[in-house]
Formats: C-alpha cells, sequence, structure tokens
C-alpha cells in the first residue's frame, strides 16, 4: 500500500469539503418550516467543516503536489463563491479554511511518523461515523420526499447523486482502515461512477439554467449525451481492452471543464441567468479537476 496517512489526508482534504457543501446545499433547499431538517443540515455542514480543518492542521507537508495543482481543493472562484453564497442564503461559511488550502505545500518522504498515522487513524473514524450519519440523514429525506412529507428545492436525483458521493468517500476510507487498497479499486468503476456523475451535473445544470439560456441549456444537453455515450461504450469489452475510452473520457472532461469555469465565472460576474448557487459552480467545476487528475494519473 502507499502511504496509508498521505491518501487518507487527500481523500479527506478533497471529499470532506464536498460533503460540507453537500450540507449546505440541503440545507438552502429547505422551506423555513423544516426547521428540525435545517438545522440537522447545518450540524453535517459544521461537522465536516470541523473535519476539513483538522486534516488541513496536519496536511502540509503530507501530500503530494497533484492534488494542489490539479484545483480539485480550491479554484480562484472558490473564496468569492462562498462569500456570494454566504449573502445569497445566509448560512455563514468559513472562507478561511479555503485560504488556508491556498497555502498547502506538498511532501513525500517515507517514513512518516507514528504520530501522523495515529492522528489521521482517528480522523479516518471520525470520518466514517459522519458519513454513517449524513448517508441516512439523504436517504431519510429522499423517504420524505418521496411520500410527500418533504418538500426541498433539490431534485431527488440530486439527492440521490450526492447520496453515492458519500457513500464513495465512505468506501475509500473504510478500505484505507483495513489496508485494502491505496485508492479505487478499478479503474473500470471508477470511470463508470464518475462519467456518471459529470453527465448527471449536465442533467442538473440545464435543469437550473433560466429557460432564456437557451444556447447554455442546449451545451449542457450535449455534455449529457456525450456522457451516456461514454457510458454505454464501457458496457463493451473492446473498448476496455486498451485506453480508447480512458483517452475518450479525459478529453471530454477537459472540455467539460472549460464550460464549468466559463459557468463558474459568468454566475460570477451576473452574466448568467440561473438559479445556480455560485458555490454550487464551483463545486462541480471542482469535482471536474478532480476526476481529471485521477485520468491523467492513468497515462
Amino acid at each position: 500500500m502507499k502511504n496509508y496517512a498521505i491518501l487518507s489526508l487527500e481523500t479527506h482534504l478533497f471529499f470532506s469539503r464536498i460533503m460540507k457543501e453537500h450540507s449546505l446545499f440541503l440545507e438552502a433547499g429547505f422551506p423555513c418550516k423544516n426547521h428540525t431538517w435545517i438545522r440537522k443540515a447545518d450540524w453535517f455542514r459544521k461537522q465536516f467543516e470541523n473535519l476539513l480543518l483538522k486534516t488541513l492542521r496536519i496536511s502540509t507537508g503530507n501530500i503530494h503536489g497533484s492534488i494542489l495543482t490539479s484545483n480539485e481543493l480550491v479554484t480562484e472562484f472558490t473564496v468569492p463563491a462562498e462569500k456570494r453564497t454566504q449573502y445569497l442564503s445566509g448560512i455563514p461559511i468559513n472562507c478561511r479554511i479555503s485560504m488556508m488550502e491556498q497555502n498547502l505545500r506538498a511532501g513525500y518522504s517515507l517514513p512518516k511518523s507514528c504520530a501522523l498515522d495515529r492522528a489521521v487513524f482517528r480522523i479516518n473514524q471520525q470520518a466514517l461515523r459522519l458519513l454513517d450519519g449524513l448517508i441516512a440523514f439523504k436517504e431519510s429525506i429522499l423517504r420524505e420526499v418521496g411520500c410527500g412529507g418533504l418538500f426541498t428545492a433539490n431534485y431527488s436525483l440530486l439527492i440521490r447523486h450526492i447520496t453515492r458521493e458519500a457513500r464513495l468517500y465512505r468506501d475509500i476510507i473504510e478500505k484505507l482502515q483495513q489496508n485494502k487498497c491505496d485508492s479505487y479499486e478499478s479503474l473500470y468503476e471508477t470511470e463508470n461512477f464518475w462519467n456518471q456523475i459529470m453527465m448527471e451535473h449536465a442533467l442538473f445544470i440545464r435543469g437550473l439554467l433560466d429557460p432564456s439560456e437557451a444556447a447554455l441549456i442546449d451545451t449542457a444537453d450535449g455534455f449529457a449525451a456525450d456522457y451516456k455515450k461514454l457510458l454505454e461504450m464501457a458496457q463493451q469489452q473492446d473498448c476496455r481492452a486498451n485506453n480508447s475510452l480512458t483517452e475518450m473520457s479525459l478529453a471530454e472532461t477537459l472540455k467539460y471543464r472549460e464550460f464549468k469555469t466559463a459557468g463558474a465565472e459568468g454566475i460570477l460576474e451576473n452574466k448568467i441567468v440561473s438559479i445556480i448557487l455560485p458555490l454550487l459552480a464551483d463545486h462541480v467545476l471542482r469535482e471536474a479537476n478532480h476526476y481529471i487528475r485521477i485520468l491523467e494519473g492513468i497515462f
């Protein structure tokens, strides 16, 4: 196994931020009458924010440079998007955490200390407990929405989408704790997972754009169709015999990143009419950056 502490820290630096933002999006999507649901989402947001802060405090000098240069942790839009989202939603966001991430330094030298491994073990255990709770919370939202007992401005598909991401995060950490693997288990499973995520991003973007944004809606539809084709091709064994599918996934996601970058910038500058929170636009951009790093690491 590659270094346990480094892989764990890199996983938390990316995914704990994703989870705290999922919690924020859930919180922002409930009507004001649903105080209990809002408070619970807010609790998870704070818990994952604290987990990210704990991770940051021991990450400098203990991570690979590629995770910093990929822009999957923060982008040029992250802090402005957080500030704007805080203003629009009234939900407090600790922007200092993003600034701390911008100042992270890479480092990778074995052996790492036993003290670091122990600290990482405790963070991993905390993450597993929190993820069990967050997954159950997301599933309870789906059940209540499905039976007509709860309204949320978030699509049910989006809630299923973020639940799958939480399960992936949990699976990675659990396997690290059990010394079973050093990263995603299967290249093709990983590609299928993230191609599905990218396709659903396009569907969400299309649905959250104002109907007047016809050109952007058409572009989002195009990306959704392209990723659907990649998912269909993944079922064909002859495509798996070489790196053709991976090459196509990478080329598609590089193009998609340009679209998401323009979208994040346009939303922050009020040039795109939508009901997309600025932080959501940056969130999906960072997930594309994460996927690109995975794909580029294959070649």
